[in-house]
């Protein structure tokens, strides 16, 4: 089962993931949501991820994205004026949590909320991975023998003491963001790459290989570079953002 998340419009990041994804052959693929928020190529996106057979839910971006116009940050709004009617209304359709088989959880963030960080935890010195036992705080009572999460971009595989398996398959299509609470942190890949996952059950255990699969991305920096949008360009180009 092919596991991508956090798309943000970038069409090419995206037909090149589906690309390896079809050369691997898998039997499913599930989509984590935050799929076209940001100023690439969010119709295009959109419509190829429409085509494409996936169990897809909504990220905290598809949310923004049905809010009225004013509240919306600057990749949302960008991203709903390039969206049509068929598409908003798709959108607007999407589960904001969804199980597969039963023992396989989809979330966008943590079960609580789409904008959480399941698998990371910010400090004051910044972000840095989570400890098994505050994941299995934030999962407290969820029987899934796995957990899958996006949100943060970051790509990371964490087995808990009773054999749940979490994972966040990283973004296809946007390596590093600056956040703000609970304290300013970056999150960041450190490649360019695009990410997503794969996941098998070997005689009853889940395992995950986290894949990154190399594009161009200059096109992505040049679009996100003439739209006003230079954290973006930079993130695309280097995979993290500058101290």
């Amino acid at each position: 089962m092919a596991v991508i998340s956090d798309v943000h419009g970038n069409l090419p990041a995206l037909q090149a993931v589906l690309g390896d994804i079809a050369a691997r052959g898998c039997d499913a693929m599930v989509n984590l949501g935050d799929l076209v928020s940001g100023p690439l190529w969010p119709a295009e996106t959109l419509s190829l991820l429409m085509e494409t057979p996936a169990l897809t839910i909504r990220g905290n971006h598809e949310r923004q994205l049905l809010d009225p116009v004013e509240r919306m940050g600057e990749s949302d709004r960008v991203a709903h004026a390039a969206l049509g009617p068929d598409q908003l209304a798709w959108i607007a359709a999407l589960p904001a949590q969804a199980r597969l088989d039963g023992e396989v959880l989809l979330l966008h963030g943590t079960p609580g909320s789409d904008v959480g960080y399941l698998v990371e935890r910010v400090d004051p010195a910044g972000a840095r991975a989570a400890r098994p036992d505050e994941v299995a705080a934030d999962l407290d009572g969820i029987n899934a023998s796995v957990v899958l999460c996006g949100h943060t971009h970051v790509p990371r595989a964490l087995r808990l003491d009773d054999g749940r398996l979490c994972v966040n398959p990283g973004s296809v299509g946007l390596p590093a963001f600056r956040g703000r609470h609970p304290h300013p942190h970056v999150m960041q890949s450190g490649t360019p790459a695009a990410r997503y996952a794969m996941l098998r059950r070997d005689r009853g255990v889940w395992q995950a290989q986290l894949l990154e699969v190399d594009y161009d991305p200059a096109p992505a920096v040049d679009r996100a570079r003439r739209r006003g949008f230079d954290p973006w360009a930079d993130a695309l180009r280097d995979g993290m953002l500058p101290a």
